[in-house]
């Protein structure tokens, strides 16, 4: 290509930045399992999802079209950090003595820190072109709460938000973020709700779980009919707001005159990795050679040790039923650092393209992903999130694969969030305190 490069970073201009998200709902091979009514357990239709989501966000559940048009309002506020960086790690390279090539896409950029904001202001901007000004939300880590709370702050929202007890005692500053951009936050389980009340009363220490403050969430949002509830992963419009990552990155790799052998991402619920791997999952379907790797905790296996069946997206069972990959709705997992990557389920579309075969899953434990975590701070400067850092790992591994083996590949993985918020992590890391 006349305009090859290969610099430390490539940028792409503000017109460059894709204006549709890519819907990878008409290309499946295989239709997608509907959702399935709580109660009635038939397929779920719009009326079934109205009580909880503005109307357009449950159109685009279900869109057949292609490519949908991003809101220019949306863009705008996008265009404030996107498009965001793709990196060659050249340094993570020289110290593993590697013919690999290794590519990461820097969605830290962001001001919440993350890839979160990509779907945090989609779901703000419907929800207030609907006419909502309350919507409830949950948080593991916290950088989907801090996210939609800079997203509602965007559009006048009122935003109430259920964090994981483990992780809101973890990472305080997570908190202070989701204050400080104008949200509420709660230690879940709470007293607030049926749901929280219940596994109390069970278990007056949980640790939380993102299913019981889904619950939480759920449940405050289906009582008022002027209250709307947002997810930050799992569903299918969810995944399609992320999917900016993956069209930046096919267009910053093609600059290069390059073009990933192995694609990369840690898989809490699936959509930091989903966003990044559908766009090319659709050069896959049409016969390109990419292999596409998912990487999670051992203490919440989902990919690598969970059922593939109908099950719900809660504990306390009020919503839809989804074909995933699950360890189970009351499944509570480990008190790993890595906040976001504790969930039962993985996103629907995510999980059939597992189990088709199209999608490998890989897990990790706690202190060989902060091993990596560190290598790659040391090399690249960058202190991932921990759940970044799972990412990291794998990368590493393909890398010294390929050591091994003589053979150059290039390797791209989402460098989903920083750690900056993570720190306790590290430090007990450090002081040899970590355990698995």
């Amino acid at each position: 290509m006349a305009n090859r490069v290969d610099p430390y970073r490539v940028l792409l201009n503000e017109d460059e930045m894709p204006t549709s998200w890519y819907n990878i709902l008409p290309d499946l091979p295989i239709p997608a399992p509907p959702p399935l009514h709580p109660v009635t357990r038939e397929p779920c239709g719009p009326e079934d999802l109205a009580p909880l989501f503005p109307m357009e966000l449950i159109k685009q559940e279900v869109s057949e079209e292609q490519y949908i048009e991003i809101p220019e309002e949306v863009q705008n506020i996008y265009k404030t950090y996107r498009p965001s960086p793709l990196h060659r790690a050249y340094q993570l390279e020289k110290i593993l003595d590697t013919p690999a090539k290794i590519f990461y896409k820097n969605e830290s950029v962001s001001p919440a820190g993350s890839h979160k904001l990509n779907t945090a202001v989609a779901q703000a901007y419907y929800n207030k072109n609907e006419g909502i000004k309350h919507i409830t939300t949950e948080t593991g880590a916290g950088q989907w709460g801090s996210a939609l709370a800079l997203g509602c702050g965007f559009f006048g929202i009122d935003l109430k938000v259920f964090m994981v007890r483990i992780s809101f005692d973890q990472k305080p500053y997570r908190r202070t973020m989701i204050e400080t951009w104008g949200a509420e936050v709660f230690a879940s389980p709470t007293e607030m709700t049926n749901a929280g009340r219940a596994v109390l009363a069970e278990d007056p220490n949980s640790p939380g779980s993102l299913g019981i403050a889904i619950s939480e969430a759920v449940e405050m949002a289906a009582q008022d009919d002027a209250v709307k509830y947002s997810l930050g992963s799992v569903l299918n419009h969810v995944c399609l707001h992320q999917t900016i990552v993956g069209l930046e990155s096919k267009i910053q790799m093609e600059k290069m005159g390059e073009y990933p052998d192995v694609v990369i991402g840690c898989v809490g619920g699936g959509s930091n990795f989903s966003g990044m791997i559908f766009p090319f999952m659709k050069d896959k379907f049409e016969g390109k050679s990419v292999r596409a790797v998912a990487v999670e905790p051992v203490s919440c296996p989902t990919l690598t040790g969970g059922k593939y069946e109908y099950d719900f997206g809660d504990q306390a069972e009020t919503t839809p039923l989804i074909k995933m990959y699950t360890l189970g709705h009351k499944f509570v997992p480990s008190p790993i650092h890595a906040g976001g990557l504790r969930y039962h389920g993985g996103a629907p579309i995510l999980s059939q393209l597992v189990n088709e075969g199209y999608i490998e899953g890989v897990a990790y434990p706690q202190t060989a992903i902060f091993e990596a975590a560190m290598t790659f701070a040391r090399t690249e400067g960058i202190i991932v999130a921990p759940e970044t850092a799972h990412a990291v790992k794998a990368a590493i591994d393909e890398a010294n694969n390929c050591k091994e083996s003589g053979e150059s590949k290039n390797i791209l993985f989402n460098l989903s969030g920083h750690g900056l918020l993570d720190l306790r992590g590290y430090e007990e890391y450090l002081a040899g305190n970590l355990v698995d």
